[in-house]
C-alpha cells in the first residue's frame, strides 16, 4: 500500500505558525535555454568534462548550471558558484527542464525555486522526473531544500510550491538536511 508523506513530523511545526502572508506567495516563470546563456570556457584538465553556462533569472538574477559527469547542478545568485546549491544534484544521471519557477514572497521577492530534473535512476533508459526544491539566500544559504517525484505524484507542483512557501525562509543550510516529499519511489513499489 502507498503512504502519502506530504511534509515529515520534523516539519509539522511549520505549517501550523505560517504568516498569513504565505497564502499570498506567488509564482513567475523563466526560461533555462543554455544556448541562451553565456557559457564559460571549457577546461580541458576538467576531468568530467561538460560545462558551465550563466543564464539570466528572475529580475535579472543570474542563474548558474554547470554540468560533469552527465549530472547538472544549478545554484543563483551573483555569488553562485560558492553556494551549497552550485555542489547539489541529484544521484543519477540528469537533465534540467528549460522551465524554472520562482516562488515570491508578496513583494515580490524571490525566495526559492522549483526545477524539474529528468533522471535515469536504474541506468536502463526509464526517465523518472524529480521537482528539485531550492531555498535562495546569501552567504551560503541558497540550497536543496526538497525534492518531489513528479513521476509517481499527480500533484507534484502543488507539493513542491508547498514544501516552498512552508520551509524555505527558515530552512538552514549549514545544518539541515533535504528531505523526499509526497509518495517516494519506494512507496510505490509497495
Amino acid at each position: 500500500m502507498a503512504r502519502y508523506h506530504l511534509i515529515p513530523a520534523v516539519f509539522l511545526s511549520v505549517f501550523m505558525v505560517l504568516p498569513a502572508s504565505a497564502a499570498e506567495d506567488s509564482s513567475a516563470y523563466t526560461r533555462l535555454i543554455l544556448d541562451q546563456c553565456r557559457q564559460e570556457p571549457v577546461d580541458p584538465d576538467d576531468p568530467l568534462g561538460g560545462g558551465v553556462w550563466w543564464c539570466e533569472g528572475y529580475a535579472g538574477i543570474p542563474v548558474r548550471v554547470a554540468e560533469g559527469d552527465a549530472r547538472f547542478l544549478v545554484s543563483y545568485g551573483e555569488a553562485a558558484a560558492g553556494e551549497r546549491a552550485a555542489s547539489q544534484t541529484l544521484p543519477a544521471f540528469n537533465t534540467i527542464n528549460e522551465t524554472l519557477e520562482w516562488r515570491l514572497d508578496p513583494s515580490g521577492k524571490p525566495f526559492a525555486t522549483i526545477l524539474r530534473f529528468f533522471t535515469d535512476p536504474g541506468g536502463m533508459g526509464e526517465t523518472v522526473q524529480v521537482l528539485v526544491i531550492t531555498r535562495l539566500g546569501p552567504g551560503g544559504q541558497t540550497c536543496h531544500i526538497g525534492y518531489v517525484n513528479a513521476s509517481i505524484n499527480p500533484d507534484a507542483n502543488t507539493i513542491a510550491r508547498e514544501v516552498a512557501d512552508n520551509l524555505a525562509r527558515a530552512f538552514d543550510c549549514a545544518k539541515d538536511n533535504a528531505l523526499e516529499f509526497g509518495l517516494t519511489g519506494d512507496d510505490a513499489r509497495e
